[in-house]
């Protein structure tokens, strides 16, 4: 098999790994509107979920791979521990896809082995090139990992690895569990696995990182010029304790850093050629998307996707820009896009318009997701003369998400001032159209309106964030709220578009708590179902 790579993988791992994020827990529908936008954005794999882990996620990457996985589209792929049940059941799961991967792992570093696997190392080896070889049974595209690579004996290492790849893996992942090596260290690990594995050439080298020491990007940086030929990554980073690896950082920094890296790759160095499948223009919208689902805001200071990285306050910046952009700016916004804050529509504007644009911004609607957003496209046209292509994406999003519709937002009042007490009213609607209102005082508007809200739902929560930006500047803004609330050590978002910043704060509410319902549905339907079998 000849695996010389003559351009990076690109492995998101968002859907699994980002998921992990406390809060960042995603419905099925949610899932698979990320997989959609994850497809357009050009990744090459799509680490879909966990197939085993529960029955929420073997549908999704089931439906992913159903919907997704097409002969054009990207390898669909499940992860599961080296364990017969969790490779038969990803093995299921994927099916739907023309290109389906099971990625199996069990952990090599001493640590592991003595505290959580109560493992010999003997037992180890003897169960990568067990699982490997039975994942091979059921597709031609295995994955395997050492977890905890970054902290094993290399010695011990290379011969998992060697076995593993004999067993029939096509691609050995080398994962820095924990985030502890640093650029020249994770360097030198894939330059030993080059030189000591002796049937490397057989399998693709992959690397998987998280960002403890905020190095993560460096390492896989590191790793490329060593021979890794593979990124597993996250759209904004996002995922356990402090994330993974950045795809739109490493995608960025592989593309205005060509000249430096095309030798890495056997180019010249006047190579135009990407070193990736990734359409950066779909960067941002990506990282929109997957920002508002989540319920993770992106810091303002956040390379590539951040709201400052293109923007100048100093004096001497802003002249230098205006005169030339290359004197403080090394990469073109619309080249991640970010498109000028245009005024395309306004409150006369058709339906038909309104779809044509937003089609030109890469968003393909239902029927039925296209009339809710064309509604509150009109609603927020009264109330702004001129709507933006940033206002738009902000309305789209909050319709389409998929959060249960437990509780809708029917009412919303306040009154409050200087010598007042903020006192709101709420009216909430059930699925099955009854009207639940009440009234509350609160230290503030948003306050009361809350205290308002939980005397009606009654689900004890805790609120442990509540996040308020602007979409737009102007005093007529849409302004976009997210808010995070933890129950019995669980957290749930919740996230709302409106110009009116109460309104949105009463919907982004509702909206944590549908899901925090819907949860403690789910649980209750679970042990009613196990009391009956």
């Amino acid at each position: 098999m000849n695996t010389t790579q003559e351009r990076i993988i690109i492995f998101d791992t968002t859907l699994r790994d980002g998921e992990q994020c406390p809060g960042a827990t995603l419905n099925i529908d949610e899932k698979l509107t990320i997989a959609k936008q994850l497809a357009r954005l050009g990744v090459d794999v799509i680490e879909a979920g966990f197939a085993f882990a529960s029955p929420g996620d073997f549908e999704a990457v089931s439906k992913i791979a159903q919907v997704v996985g097409t002969q054009d589209g990207p390898v669909i792929c499940s992860l599961a521990r080296a364990r017969h049940e969790d490779i038969k059941t990803a093995a299921i799961a994927i099916k739907p896809a023309a290109k389906g991967r099971i990625h199996t792992f069990i952990a090599t570093s001493d640590i592991h082995l003595k505290y959580k696997l109560k493992k010999t190392r003997s037992e180890v080896i003897a169960i990568a090139e067990e699982m490997v070889a039975y994942a091979k049974t059921f597709t031609d595209d295995v994955e395997f990992s050492p977890e905890d690579a970054g902290r094993s004996e290399p010695e011990f290492l290379y011969q998992v690895l060697e076995r593993a790849i004999a067993a029939g893996a096509t691609t050995v992942n080398i994962p820095d569990t924990v985030g502890y090596t640093t650029p020249s260290e994770f360097g030198a690990l894939i330059k030993g696995i080059k030189e000591n594995v002796p049937n490397i050439d057989q399998a693709i080298i992959s690397v998987h990182g998280h960002n403890d020491l905020g190095l993560a990007v460096a390492n896989f940086l590191e790793a490329v010029k060593n021979g890794a030929r593979q990124l597993e990554c996250t759209i904004n980073g996002i995922g356990e304790r402090a994330g993974n690896a950045a795809l739109e950082e490493l995608v960025m920094g592989l593309h205005v850093r060509r000249q430096y890296f095309n030798p890495f790759f056997g180019r010249s160095i006047d190579s135009e050629e990407p070193l990736t499948n990734i359409d950066t223009r779909q960067i941002y919208k990506t990282s929109r998307l997957v920002s508002n689902l989540t319920g993770m805001l992106v810091q303002p200071n956040k390379a590539i996707v951040g709201a400052n990285a293109f923007a100048h306050e100093s004096g001497i910046h802003q002249d230098g820009v205006l005169k030339n952009k290359l004197t403080y700016e090394i990469m073109d916004a619309q080249l991640v896009g970010l498109t000028e804050n245009q005024i395309v529509l306004g409150k006369h504007s058709g339906r038909n318009a309104f779809r044509t644009r937003l089609r030109e911004l890469g968003y393909e609607l239902t029927e039925t997701e296209l009339n809710k957003a064309f509604v509150r496209f009109k609603e927020v046209a009264d109330k702004k003369k001129e709507i933006s292509d940033w206002d738009l994406q902000a309305i789209v999003i909050d319709e389409i998400q998929q959060a249960p519709d437990l509780f809708r937002v029917e009412l919303v009042q306040v009154s409050c001032g200087s010598n007042a007490r903020p006192t709101a009213t709420v009216t909430l609607r059930t699925p099955e159209g009854e009207e639940l209102i009440d009234a509350a005082i609160g230290t503030g508007p948003v306050d009361a309106v809350y205290k308002a809200i939980n005397r009606v739902v009654n689900v004890p929560n805790q609120l442990i964030e509540f996040s308020v930006q602007s979409v737009t500047a102007g005093i007529d803004a849409i302004g976009e709220v997210t808010i995070r609330l933890k129950h019995e050590g669980r957290v749930f978002s919740g996230h709302a578009a409106n110009t009116d910043i109460i309104v949105a704060s009463a919907q982004a509410y509702v909206n944590a708590l549908n899901r925090l319902y819907a949860s403690l549905q789910n649980k209750q339907q679970q042990v009613v179902a196990k009391n009956l079998s």
